[in-house]
């Protein structure tokens, strides 16, 4: 388990180690520093020999679309009130998901020894959810995914409550329990 865990610092050391040596996005040259040959320098080194006219052409109708409107930092758009409310629910929500993380499983009487093994299912089942919120999303629109998710969320945390409260009275809540936190992660991922 330990292994598994320090297996995501390794490859982010990898990454950083290699980070160096790789060019900057050639929109980040061109719309934010302005660097026009920095920016076809760096589509050839990404893309390698070959003819990016239409690639340049659409960044460059980007930028001129973009030139009146100012680009903001972290801090500037945390300071701007018409994020507080999306930014309220955020946090709300990852607040709410860091207090239900191992206890859950330790109040529903997990064995210790599983629990590492829960805890990896719970992050597959997140993968698993975003991958598929990204392929449906164009489908079905973000408001939709939102709502849906929003009341998948309350309602199966309701029946987790109730699955915690009964898993005392019978075993059997204790699965149940396990397959509603699941439930939870993925509502979350194709959701909000």
């Amino acid at each position: 388990w330990n292994v598994l865990l320090s297996f995501s610092g390794l490859v982010a050391l990898i990454q950083l180690l290699f980070l160096p040596f790789f060019p900057e996005s050639p929109s980040y040259l061109l719309l934010q520093k302005g660097d026009k040959a920095g920016c076809l320098k760096a589509m050839k080194q990404l893309w390698g020999e070959g003819n990016f006219h239409s690639e340049f052409d659409d960044l460059m109708k980007e930028k001129a679309l973009t030139k009146g409107i100012k680009i903001m930092n972290v801090l500037e758009v945390l300071k701007e009130p018409s994020v507080y409310p999306q930014l309220s629910t955020m946090v709300l929500l990852l607040l709410s998901l860091q207090l239900c993380g191992l206890n859950i499983f330790q109040t529903a009487n997990l064995q210790e020894s599983i629990i590492p093994y829960v805890s990896l299912g719970v992050a597959i089942s997140e993968l698993i959810s975003i991958i598929f919120c990204s392929s449906i999303i164009d489908r079905f629109g973000r408001r939709v995914l939102l709502w849906g998710g929003y009341l998948l969320m309350a309602l199966i945390l309701v029946l987790l409550e109730t699955s915690l409260l009964l898993s005392d009275q019978f075993l059997w809540m204790r699965n149940c329990s396990v397959i509603l936190i699941f439930l939870f992660i993925i509502a979350y991922g194709i959701g909000p």
